[in-house]
């Protein structure tokens, strides 16, 4: 069955972005093998938020040509027409689970991995930790979320840059 991945670089205060959506803090490590990362995966999932972000940045340019899923209540297929528009996480990533395929990536912001973690739809969590205080931005986590019980199953620390790569599967 194929699983849910949220990948994600953040802050050692715990933001994703900083308070005007910069990621530019992010270093680009040189041992980090970004090739083999998205070698496991065929999907992305993401929110009307990230969707109109990678839009300003010309196209969501996904590697791999990963096919597309947008979840939002107002946007509508049309204004989306390279992906799949999905107002029902639960009952699209339930389907494309059952599907063959490669993993699902859930590439986005706090809210939504917040509210896929809600929803039990997260299976695995990579969490780089990046060694600077951003003191404010867009949040890993927003806001409460239901507790969800996580096991770590491997770490790595990134000698040239300082991250550390934790990898954890969240549990029903």
């Amino acid at each position: 069955m194929r699983r849910v991945r949220y990948s994600v670089a953040m802050s050692l205060d715990g933001y994703i972005a900083g308070p005007n959506g910069e990621y530019d803090w992010i270093p680009m490590d040189p041992d980090i093998d970004f090739g083999a990362m998205f070698q496991d995966l065929d999907t992305v999932l993401m929110g009307r938020k990230s969707w109109e972000a990678a839009r300003k940045q010309g196209g969501y340019g996904m590697p791999n040509k990963m096919k597309a899923y947008v979840f939002s209540s107002t946007l509508r297929q049309a204004d989306c027409p390279d992906a799949v528009v999905s107002s029902d996480p639960k009952a699209t990533v339930a389907k494309l689970k059952k599907e063959s395929g490669k993993n699902l990536w859930l590439f986005g912001g706090g809210e939504l991995f917040r509210s896929f973690v809600d929803l039990g739809l997260v299976d695995d969590l990579e969490i780089a930790i990046v060694p600077v205080l951003l003191g404010g931005g867009l949040p890993m986590l927003p806001g409460a979320a239901k507790l969800a019980k996580i096991t770590l199953t491997s770490h790595r620390v990134y000698e040239k840059t300082g991250t550390v790569l934790l990898h954890y599967i969240l549990h029903p």
